[in-house]
Order: C-alpha cells, then sequence, then structure tokens
C-alpha cells in the first residue's frame, strides 16, 4: 500500500470516527423550559441521558416533582440555564424519586417549603430515590414563617443518595438542616453521602430541634445507616448543642472542618460509629465551641486534633457521657467497648471529661428511669497528644468515677503545671509546628513513646493528613512527615462552584434628620447598617417605626421620640433581620402601649436590640417579645426604664420543651423606677440540655419601687435559665417576696448586691421541672 493510499484511508477513519462522536453529542437531548406546565411535560416525557435545563430568573411558587429512570451512564439531569440564576422563590420544593437522576445549579431563597422539606429524596412513602444526586445548590435562609413550624431543608431517602459541593445557611426554624431517614427496609443500610458542602452559619435557635445534620431517629436507632459525612466544612453551626446527631449504627465522620461552631459531633443512639480525621477549631475564647460527645457502642474516635476548644462538660473536647440503666430509645445508653486513639489536643481545656450528663443528685426531682448512673465501660483512651500553651491542672476531669476506662501511652505538655497524676497520662517537653491554616501543633518529640496496640488497631492506617502509619507510626494524630502546609480553611474547596458568602464591608452612612417625617423616610431608605443621626429636637410619631435590617438610631445629645400611636403597637417594631441600636434617645410613650416590641407571628428569622444611655418611660412594657420571636442577644447600658405597668419580657415560650426568647439578656448600669411587674421575666422550661440554656446578666443596677403588681411577688423571674450572674445590684423598696430565686444546680450566681426592704435571694439547688420525654 502506497503512502498517499494509507494516508487517505487513516484519514478517512478519522473522519468516520469525529462523525461518530458528533452524531453521538447531537443525539443527547437538552430541553429548555421556562415555567412549571414546560417543566412538568419534560419530566414526564423525560428518558436516560436526558438534561431538562431551567431557564435562568425568579421560579417563584413552584413544587418540583422529579420522577424519573435514568441510568448510571445516562442519568436524568435538572439543571440550571447558569448555576446561580435559577431562584427558587416563594412557597416552592423539590421532591425526587427514582433511580439516577441529577439536580444542579439551583438557589433556593426568599422563602419556604409548603411541605415537611426543601428538598425530599421521595415523592411519596413508597416512591422512593435511588443513586440520585444534588449537587452544587444553594439554600439560604429558606424558613418557615413562624420558629415552631419545624421542617428539613434536605431529606434523605432511599439508597445511594448524594448531596455534595452544596452551600446551605441561615436556617432559624426548628428542624435538623439534614435528615438521613431510615423509615421501611427501601431506606436502611443506605450509603448516602454527604461531601464536600460548606454548611454555613446555623443561628442559635434558642431550644431543641437545631441540628445542622441528623441521622436517623431514636426509634431507628437499632439500623444500619451507613452513611458517610466527609469533606464539609462546617462553619458557627450554633443551632444547638448536636452540630452531628448520629442515630443510626456505621456511620463514618471524616475529613470534615468544624469551625468556630457551638456545638459537637454526637454520637446520640446507634453504635459503631467511625470519627476520623477530623479537625474541631475553637477560637481560644468562646466557651460554646465543642468536640465530639459520646453514647452507646463501639465507637471509634481517631486521628482528630482538637484546636483550642474551650467548650464544657456536652462540649467538652472529647465528653464520654453516663448512661440510664436500661435505657429506652430515646434516652441515653451506656458507652461501652469504645476507641479513643491517635488524637491530638492542642489549648484545649479540660479535653477529657468522663461521666458527663450524671444527674445523680438531682434524684430528689427527676424519676428514676432518667438517673444516669451508668458509668462507660471497656474504653480505651490511648496514644493521644495533648499540648497546652498554659498549664491545664485538670486535664481529666470525672463527673463520675472513671474506672471503666483504659489509659495508656498518652502524653501532655503542660508548661509546668502540676496535675493530678494518672497511669497512662505522662508529662513531656514538646513545642509547636505550624502546619497551615494559622493551625500550630506538636508533631515530633514523641517518637520514642511506645504505641499501645489494641485490638483491630491495625485497622488505623493512616493519620489525619492521610500519611501511611505502616512505616514509622508514631502516637497523636499527625506524623512527623515534613513541611505541611494545610489549607483546611479554603472556602473554595467546599459547597456550591459559583457562590461565595463572603460579604463586601462597606462605610457605614449616617442620615440625620430633623422632624418625624425625615425619620420615617430615612429609616425606610437606609441600608443596612446605617446611622440615623436625630437633631435634637421632639419627633413626634404616631405609627410604629419598623426595624427590619441593622440600623442604629442616635443623638449627640439626647433627642425625644414621643410615641402617640395606638395602645398595644410598638414605638419600634423588631421584625425579622431587624436588629437595632438605640443609642442617647428619650422615648416616652402614653401608658398603653410598648416601647419595643417583636411580632406576634411569621418571625422568620432572629431581631437583635441594644439600648444604650437612653430614658425609656410611660410605657404599658419597656420591650414585649412574642412567642417564637428570638434574639440572638438583647442588651440595656446605662439606661433608665420608669412608670411602666411592665418591663422587659421575654416569657411566652410555655411549651416547657426548652424554647426561650433570647440567648444572651444583659443589663448593665440600668436604673428601673416604678416599674410594676414583670420587671425582667426571662423563662425557660422543661428538662433540655440541647442549648446553652440562656444567659442573663444584672450588673450595677439599681431597682427602686419596682414589683408593686407583681402576682408572684417575685422582681427578677428567670425560671429556667442556667447561666445567671446577678452581681453589684442595688435593691430598694421593691414590694415582693423574692427578689430572685437562683437554679443551684445549674450556673445561676449572685454576689454583692445591696438589698433593702425588697425580699430576698434565695437558692433552689434542683427546680422540678417539666419532662420533655
Amino acid at each position: 500500500m502506497n503512502f498517499k493510499l494509507k494516508k487517505s484511508i487513516l484519514f478517512s477513519l478519522f473522519i468516520l470516527i469525529l462523525s461518530v462522536g458528533c452524531k453521538e453529542v447531537s443525539t443527547l437531548n437538552e430541553i429548555k423550559v421556562s415555567n412549571i406546565e414546560e417543566l412538568n411535560n419534560a419530566i414526564k416525557d423525560a428518558k436516560a441521558g436526558d438534561n431538562i435545563v431551567l431557564s435562568n430568573g425568579v421560579w417563584k411558587d413552584v413544587e418540583i416533582t422529579f420522577i424519573g429512570e435514568g441510568t448510571e451512564d445516562k442519568p436524568i439531569t435538572i439543571k440550571a440555564e447558569t448555576p446561580g440564576e435559577v431562584f427558587i422563590e416563594g412557597v416552592s420544593n423539590l421532591a425526587i424519586s427514582g433511580n439516577y437522576l441529577k439536580v444542579d445549579g439551583l438557589f433556593f431563597r426568599n422563602g419556604h417549603a409548603p411541605t415537611t422539606n426543601v428538598i425530599a429524596f421521595r415523592t411519596s412513602e413508597k416512591n422512593v430515590a435511588n443513586n440520585c444526586t444534588v449537587s452544587n445548590c444553594v439554600i439560604l435562609d429558606f424558613n418557615n414563617l413562624e420558629r415552631d413550624q419545624d421542617n428539613l431543608w434536605v431529606q434523605f431517602y432511599g439508597k445511594h443518595n448524594k448531596l455534595e459541593h452544596c452551600y446551605l445557611a441561615g436556617k432559624t426554624n426548628g428542624g435538623p438542616t439534614v435528615r438521613v431517614d431510615l423509615k421501611g427496609n427501601q431506606s436502611i443500610r443506605n450509603y448516602h453521602q454527604i461531601v464536600n458542602n460548606h454548611f454555613g452559619p446555623r443561628p442559635r435557635k434558642g431550644g431543641a430541634r437545631g441540628e445542622t445534620i441528623q441521622l436517623g431517629s431514636s426509634f431507628t436507632s437499632m439500623s444500619p445507616s451507613n452513611t458517610t459525612i466527609a469533606n464539609n466544612l462546617f462553619e458557627e453551626c450554633n443551632g444547638e448543642v448536636e452540630i452531628i446527631s448520629s442515630k443510626t449504627n456505621f456511620n463514618l465522620i471524616k475529613n470534615n472542618v468544624f469551625y468556630k461552631s457551638e456545638g459537637s459531633v454526637v454520637t446520640r443512639h446507634g453504635n459503631y460509629v467511625t470519627i476520623d480525621g477530623n479537625y474541631f477549631i475553637g477560637d481560644g475564647v468562646n466557651e460554646q465551641y465543642g468536640g465530639i460527645r459520646i453514647i452507646n457502642t463501639g465507637h471509634w474516635v481517631i486521628n482528630n486534633l482538637f484546636y483550642k476548644l474551650k467548650g464544657k462538660n456536652f462540649r467538652s473536647p472529647l465528653a464520654i457521657m453516663n448512661g440510664i440503666p436500661k435505657s429506652p430509645l430515646n434516652r441515653y445508653n451506656q458507652v461501652t467497648d469504645v476507641v479513643v486513639a491517635y488524637n491530638t489536643y492542642v489549648d484545649s481545656n479540660s479535653p477529657w471529661q468522663f461521666g458527663v450528663g450524671t444527674n445523680i443528685s438531682q434524684s430528689d426531682v427527676l424519676p428514676k428511669s432518667e438517673i444516669r448512673s451508668a458509668r462507660p465501660l471497656r474504653t480505651e483512651v490511648v496514644n493521644n497528644v495533648i499540648y497546652n500553651s498554659v498549664g491545664d491542672a485538670n486535664p481529666i476531669i470525672e463527673h463520675d468515677k472513671a474506672d471503666g476506662v483504659t489509659f495508656a501511652s498518652n502524653i501532655i505538655h503542660n508548661n509546668g503545671v502540676d496535675f493530678s497524676k494518672r497511669d497512662g497520662l505522662t508529662p513531656a517537653e514538646l513545642t509547636l509546628t505550624n502546619i497551615g491554616s494559622d493551625i500550630s501543633a506538636p508533631i515530633s518529640g514523641f517518637d520514642d513513646v511506645e504505641i499501645y496496640n489494641g485490638f483491630d488497631f491495625e485497622t488505623i492506617t493512616k493519620d489525619l493528613l492521610g500519611k501511611s502509619r505502616s512505616e514509622s507510626n508514631q502516637i497523636g494524630a499527625i506524623l512527623n512527615s515534613g513541611n505541611i502546609n494545610l489549607d483546611v480553611l479554603d472556602k473554595t474547596k467546599y459547597g456550591a462552584s459559583w457562590y461565595s458568602d463572603a460579604v463586601e464591608a462597606k462605610e457605614a452612612a449616617t442620615h440625620t434628620v430633623s422632624n418625624s417625617a425625615q425619620l420615617v423616610a430615612k429609616l425606610k431608605e437606609a441600608n443596612s447598617g446605617d446611622i440615623i443621626e436625630l437633631n435634637d429636637v421632639l419627633f413626634k410619631i404616631s405609627e410604629p417605626l419598623i426595624i427590619n435590617k441593622t440600623i442604629t438610631i442616635q443623638s449627640k445629645g439626647k433627642a425625644e421620640i414621643q410615641y402617640v400611636g395606638a395602645a398595644n403597637t410598638p414605638a419600634l417594631a423588631l421584625h425579622p433581620y431587624g436588629k437595632l441600636t438605640l443609642k442617647n434617645i428619650k422615648l416616652k410613650g402614653t401608658n398603653t402601649q410598648f416601647a419595643f416590641a417583636s411580632l406576634k407571628e411569621n418571625m422568620s428569622n432572629h431581631f437583635g436590640l441594644e439600648v444604650i444611655d437612653s430614658e425609656i418611660s410611660n410605657f404599658d412594657y419597656a420591650l414585649k417579645v412574642y412567642k417564637q420571636s428570638f434574639a440572638e442577644e438583647i442588651t440595656f447600658k446605662n439606661t433608665s426604664i420608669s412608670d411602666c405597668l411592665n418591663g422587659i419580657e421575654l416569657s411566652e415560650e410555655t411549651n416547657d420543651k426548652g424554647d426561650y426568647n433570647t440567648e444572651y439578656l444583659t443589663i448593665s448600669n440600668c436604673n428601673f423606677n416604678n416599674v410594676k411587674a414583670n420587671v425582667i421575666d426571662y423563662y425557660r422550661g422543661g428538662y433540655d440540655e440541647s442549648t446553652i440554656g440562656g444567659n442573663l446578666v444584672i450588673k450595677n443596677s439599681t431597682f427602686t419601687n419596682c414589683g408593686a403588681k407583681e402576682k408572684n411577688k417575685m422582681l427578677l423571674n428567670h425560671r429556667g435559665i442556667v447561666n445567671v450572674n446577678i452581681t453589684g445590684n442595688t435593691f430598694k423598696n421593691n414590694s415582693v417576696k423574692f427578689v430572685s430565686i437562683l437554679w443551684g444546680a445549674k450556673n445561676n450566681l449572685q454576689s454583692n448586691n445591696t438589698i433593702v426592704n425588697s425580699g430576698q435571694i434565695k437558692v433552689e439547688e434542683n427546680l422540678a421541672m417539666k419532662l420533655m420525654y
């Protein structure tokens, strides 16, 4: 065959192959749709390999039911025309069932779901999804209108489904952000994957049911789930004490980063969870940033780094709980056969706590079935490294005896501070090495420590960074393997590729106003973060001022706002997202209205209030917060509240399920005079340990002639609030029996108070409260 002929044949073959390839591409069925009717028709007619493309724009009030039968090689896909430019808004949701389906690039915002989930991997009880994927999507602030309207943002059913490269943030109502459900054989041994996502800030909920991820429930806790949660960033996930709540068996929680999150990874129910190679990163200050809390049997906690965590008890770096003997499914089973090995703890206070949750001292107010007295058994804490820049006199805390725990081959650098010696925890001199991401950890100086080899330890083949332990193993999470440069806080590694939660800092604008009309107009026009500056004149207001963004209202002197609106309406109405700072203002009513109040309903997001250097007088309520409203912080500082029928009321969460209306209530250098009832009324009911439990600080303040119409004859009502500090105050001529009743078993404290003709401060060690379970 001559060269030219051979070349011609090869060229013809190339063209043939290219044409076949082009034909394959040309047969790809891409269907572009512009409304829900077109989408429904496209889904109904879809075949394996089809791509349904949603046109850019707002899709409002759409309930998408995606049913189809794709294949592994040819899935059916619903995707955005441009990722991040297809907005699912209003009353909308997505339900998926069938096989090999994919959803990509959608943005859920400005709305809420009509059902108990935003995205569900099923379309009915029997029709579930298998081998389906939701990726590159965002769900942001897609909250129900009421805090008690629980729902889920992503709910897994079926098997082998995946949530990947998504961003989810801002859930404020009850219910986990993501839950894996195992009801029915079609959802057991599911092997779901929750991977490479960015779980952005979840604000404190002020009650239970605020987990970021929940795997199963109490009543499916005997079932194997085999779910993997890996390579995710959890940032400021503060909903409650459990960031991840594992309630099933054989789950894997691996290579995640928990950054400044007020909670822990918790093996709440179920057994045999592996928690391997995770980063728990605090700031060395916040006492709510937690690590891992262990309940039940057979868990392995290996290769984790705990960095600058200051959490205590339930939120300690490692909390191993006491259980309830013969516990029912929904309570606390005894810890047995747990391995805690090859972990590193850096500047984390009292990192090992045992017998957490023991409540034997409360046996006089709790039924026997609630007493947590079963100590951990057959638990090994071995091959770990502790480093303390500031020495810790109590690296191990035993709330109950840790006599069922074996300690071996652990070392501690304690900066010369003595601690209670224990076999298996040996002092050592170590140094820190910068390993990137503003993290330093000890990685050398202990290669001579004899490694404890327990049963099955040969299966621990890698360290935190994925380096092999086979050749030069050592204790701790990180092998000494040369230069290390972590980038675990690089947000581009997680979540949707098209979305960034970075907010450009803007300089606050100041708007100066001289009359009421200008005040109302500028308040509407101002951007979030702006300042409204009042000239020193009288502002007479007849309608509530709407606070629905972050705003400061202030004056250089002390301008007066006189509210003459209708009875039972607020001068300043605190709406969702409304965060108000009021500074140097006289605020006066006509005795029938409220100075500040939340909405009675539809408080779909949090509010905030700070009152500084101001005078509040002649109102029915100084502050009225309604049920299902929540503020992370409420502060009154250098302020007087006088001649009001009621003071600061946050007491409508009376369902006794652990809910309350604010996380932090601070009263500092204030004067209360002639406030007749509810002077400070801040309530949390029910035995619940899922939250911080509320914080009340009353300091350096004066209460005079208050409480005359208080029905329970108590000046400061704070029943059920966990953290209370009443210090440096003066109580004079208040016609009450008690200034306060403190909960002795909790963190309720008082000091340096002066009481004149005002009853007494009493300590009640154990409050009888309603059981939630």
